[in-house]
């Protein structure tokens, strides 16, 4: 009986994970080293069957800049003009996945996401790839790829 109590807590508490940060050792860290950049490699509108933009193409250009430290510094380049956000970030599991969430030091035109907060979240899709979450509230699906 007393086995049966102890895999039923360990189950339970397997499962309950939210945001809840993910050991430095993992995902971003097995990446590769610091400093790492992320470049925004495609971004796709809402109408449905209609392919991402890539390149030159897209409505701007931006990356991000992580450094080992827990900084960032989100670069974009639009109408001519380069915008810069900076702020720290930190590795998180949620219940759908594994995200990077970046706060940025204060508001600022290029944070993509759903809300009022300075923050953005990017969730990994695989080892190289990062998916923006601001798709999910009507924004541009932005879709980042690890190039150094």
């Amino acid at each position: 009986m007393n086995r049966i109590i102890i895999i039923l807590v360990i189950v339970i508490l397997a499962a309950c994970t939210s945001d809840n940060p993910i050991k430095q050792d993992s995902i971003l860290l097995e990446a590769g080293q610091f400093p790492q950049k992320w470049e925004l490699v495609a971004m796709s509108g809402m109408i449905a069957n209609v392919p991402p933009t890539q390149g030159d193409d897209m409505a701007w250009q931006e990356h991000y800049i992580l450094a080992a430290d827990g900084t960032f510094v989100k670069t974009r380049d639009y109408n001519d003009e380069q915008i810069v956000a900076t702020g720290v970030y930190e590795l998180v599991k949620l219940e759908d996945g594994d995200y990077l969430r970046l706060a940025h030091k204060s508001h600022n035109e290029i944070i993509g996401n759903c809300g009022n907060s300075p923050e953005e979240y990017l969730r990994f899709e695989i080892s190289n790839s990062l998916v923006g979450t601001w798709w999910a509230c009507d924004g541009p699906g932005l879709f980042y790829e690890r190039t150094q």
